[in-house]
């Protein structure tokens, strides 16, 4: 299997938007699974900072993410993001040095 894509995302929402993004993000984390490509997809929050959301995400390739990118729920999430966020998510790429077996 060839490296997978990763990545690790953070999210700070508004105070008075908290509740609403954990159920949106919530929601987005079955049909994400489901999808060709997709090999893991967590979704946590932090126990230091409750209402900090980080995700993760590992791919097969950057093709298959970006396909992800292009769904109807995604798109209407990234162009609405910032009715939700304090400040823009943070995302960071990362390069696997343990890939999986098999």
């Amino acid at each position: 299997m060839a490296q997978p894509f990763t990545l690790v995302g953070t999210a700070r929402p508004k105070p008075e938007r908290v509740e609403e993004l954990r159920e949106l993000l919530l929601s987005f984390v079955e049909p994400t699974r489901a999808e060709a490509g997709c090999l893991e997809y967590h979704f946590h929050e932090k126990r230091d900072e409750p209402g900090v959301f980080v995700f993760y995400e590992a791919w097969r390739t950057e093709a298959d993410l970006d396909a992800h990118l292009t769904l109807p729920h995604m798109r209407a999430f990234w162009e609405r993001r910032m009715d939700y966020l304090a400040e823009d998510l943070t995302i960071h790429f990362l390069t696997m040095h343990s890939p999986y077996g098999g």
